[in-house]
């Protein structure tokens, strides 16, 4: 689908299992000019991109989410739709988060809509080749392709 100045308009399936995450998200993208799909779990976001015959460009998820994780979503899609990138978004935080072993990119809740959309268009348009691998990949929510230096950052450069 292109806009109107015949730009193709990206595609993001956005999946979180609670109702006014996924609300907001949706609105922000949608006023962003994306094409949203949307879905409350796993199982219902890997039954929406089956019968999507559409590209899907982005799926931004939860991590944890009853029924199906978000990495476990993510192997899913990466087996069926290869070219999709993975972004993923969680209000935990403390270490525990195995996403980044893959390369799939992680903002932490909450965010503001100008750093949701500057991480999106980070992950929609740099080459990472190492999206879906078992590498490990310490960038979480810093914009490391941003003209940063250190791919970790430090506390003090935190949002």
């Amino acid at each position: 689908m292109a806009d109107s100045f015949g730009r193709k308009r990206e595609t993001i399936l956005v999946v979180d299992d609670t109702d006014f995450v996924l609300k907001v998200v949706v609105a922000i993208l949608k006023g962003a000019s994306f094409v949203v799909l949307q879905a409350d779990s796993g199982p219902h976001a890997v039954k929406l991109a089956a019968e999507y015959d559409g590209r899907i460009d982005l799926v931004l998820s939860d991590v944890k989410m009853p029924e199906m994780s978000g990495p476990e979503l993510g192997e899913i899609l990466k087996r069926t739709r290869p070219d999709i990138h993975v972004m993923f978004m969680s209000g935990f935080s403390g270490g525990d988060l195995l996403v980044l072993n893959y390369g799939w990119a992680f903002i932490e809740k909450p965010f503001v809509s100008k750093k949701l959309l500057e991480m999106i268009d980070v992950v929609l348009h740099t080459p990472d080749k190492s999206q879906g691998t078992r590498h490990f990949d310490t960038r979480k929510d810093r914009a490391k392709h941003a003209g940063g230096a250190d791919a970790e950052g430090t506390e003090d450069d935190a949002a």
